[in-house]
């Protein structure tokens, strides 16, 4: 079976062959970590609501989860290790019963105690929201009914049937713990707030500038963290990190450099600089406002994704941009990612890009749609929302399309998605363990995935989700998995999946301890990290 490219994969493989030597380095103590986040601020504390990296790099440190991938082997997609609590429990009641013992002596740091009370609470918060509370990923949970809390140290989580996207759902990293008391106070309490029992204690938020933190001496984790606290910075525009990393004014940056910077970092700095390179469960997307004409009809959104020619497209635009992989809705790491072959099967897809743009201009005429304006909502950052929103708009021109870019700053980029308010929106599925059932509900209905503002319904669609879900046979999972991806970016092109992403992350060599992974939310909570200087 043909893999979709996977370069990245390769160099993977060589860095955590290196790792045992990087480990065998005794970790020194002490030290402010400086750091970079590429946006100009988030748009709330709360990682239970939001969905972007900045809220993520700001806040992890600061947070305890209840599972999570091992930090040793962060690009692992089937290594979880207990965070809050003593081990992984083995299902009982035929898969659909699980339950959590929690370590002794966890606190918050406002002195109080963590309990599982506080636990379930946290997770009610993200699987039952109270009115007025936003949870995206709520619709990850779909499996459970309830949650449990017999006694102070147990948490059990009962589900309605037995399926493999449990417990890696369980371990994404935006799962922080929160203080039931302030839940009860107010269920939004830690959108402008912060108050955790991880690894670092809040110090300041400098609005729209920094956060910083200091090492928390009550870490249930003995000895850890390394640091003495951090100073996360934000900077949108990517030639001021650069300049600051180059300048040793900042350490890194955790989301990715694309590659002629780093490549002019390296002849800067030399052995100065550490690089590491993965490739990226993320990547771009465009969806269409089904309820703005025309794009309620299925043959102009057909015709949109007909028009990009990946397979030459993406090659050039990878020397400039963080992407990297020709594919589809599916991480092109997972056993469950189309072949090259099936691929050319889907529109968008096919070998021949004149055959393509022919019949997405035969489309457009008939829908009346010849020569069609309209207008693309982008977010204002650099890598590569703005290069592949410049790339695309070209491809349109190629079948007739007038297309002009609107960029948006993270939190009115993300107001304009949750209100609707585009004619086409782009934007990226990132996601944090690769766990593919669970990655794919971006496509669903918002009315089954809260975070999707195209503003449709399908209940085919949602049905055969429904059915894979429960599938436990990869086979036919795999075709249903096939199934389900022609039908949301081929026949009724719901969406247009565009092209996967590359990571690469550049940062001073003293900095130890971090070790990359194929998601930029994994691995942020900078326990381990350690400064040799």
């Amino acid at each position: 079976m043909k893999a979709v490219l996977r370069a990245g994969t390769a160099v993977i493989a060589i860095m955590l062959a290196a790792a045992p030597a990087i480990a065998a380095e005794t970790p020194k103590r002490g030290g402010t970590l400086t750091y970079m986040i590429p946006a100009d601020s988030s748009p709330s504390f709360d990682g239970h609501r939001e969905g972007t990296f900045a809220t993520v790099h700001a806040t992890a440190p600061f947070y305890s989860v209840l599972i999570r991938v091992d930090p040793e082997n962060p690009s692992s997609t089937t290594d979880f290790v207990c965070d809050v609590c003593t081990e992984l429990p083995k299902p009982t009641n035929e898969g659909r019963t699980y339950t959590f013992k929690l370590r002794d002596g966890i606190k918050y740091h406002d002195g109080s105690p963590l309990t599982s009370a506080d636990v379930k609470a946290s997770w009610e918060h993200i699987i039952f929201p109270p009115a007025g509370v936003l949870s995206p990923r709520q619709s990850y949970y779909l499996m459970v009914d309830r949650i449990e809390a017999p006694d102070p140290t147990t948490v059990v989580f009962r589900l309605k049937f037995a399926t493999s996207a449990f417990l890696p759902a369980l371990a994404d990293p935006r799962t922080y713990l929160y203080q039931k008391a302030n839940l009860d106070k107010d269920p939004r309490w830690y959108e402008k707030n912060i108050l955790g029992s991880g690894p670092f204690k809040f110090v300041s938020y400098e609005t729209g500038q920094a956060v910083n933190g200091v090492r928390n001496p009550d870490y249930y984790h003995k000895g850890l963290p390394y640091l003495d606290g951090f100073r996360a910075i934000y900077a949108e525009k990517q030639v001021t990190r650069i300049d600051a990393i180059r300048a040793d004014r900042a350490a890194t940056e955790f989301r990715g450099i694309p590659p002629a910077s780093r490549d002019e970092l390296k002849a800067a700095l030399g052995d100065k600089l550490t690089v590491q390179l993965s490739d990226w469960n993320c990547g771009s997307f465009v969806e269409p406002n089904h309820k703005r004409k025309p794009f309620d009809d299925p043959r102009v959104r057909r015709a949109l994704t007909l028009a990009i020619d990946r397979w030459g497209g993406v090659p050039p635009l990878s020397k400039v941009a963080d992407v990297h992989t020709v594919g589809g809705i599916v991480f092109p790491g997972s056993p469950l990612a189309a072949t090259k072959e099936e691929l050319h099967k889907i529109a968008g897809f096919w070998p021949d890009i004149e055959k393509s743009r022919a019949e997405a201009r035969r489309l457009l005429k008939e829908a009346g749609a010849e020569g069609l304006s309209f207008e693309l909502v982008n977010r204002a950052v650099d890598q590569p929302y703005k290069y592949v929103g410049t790339w695309l708009i070209d491809e349109w021109s190629k079948v007739g399309l007038k297309v002009k870019m609107r960029t948006l700053s993270t939190g009115p980029w993300l107001a304009a998605a949750r209100a609707s308010d585009f004619e086409v929106f782009l934007g990226a599925n990132c996601q944090a363990v690769t766990n593919p059932l669970m990655d794919i509900q971006r496509y669903l209905p918002g009315s089954v995935y809260a975070a999707n503002y195209a503003q449709f319904e399908d209940p085919k669609q949602v049905a055969l989700y429904d059915k894979m879900l429960h599938e436990t046979d990869f086979t036919r999972q795999r075709a249903l998995m096939r199934e389900f991806e022609k039908h949301v970016i081929d026949t009724e092109t719901h969406a247009l999946w565009i092209v996967w992403w590359y990571r690469g992350i550049a940062h001073q060599s003293y900095m130890k301890g971090w070790k990359i992974s194929s998601s930029h939310f994994l691995n942020q909570d900078l326990a381990r990290v350690w400064l040799d200087k």
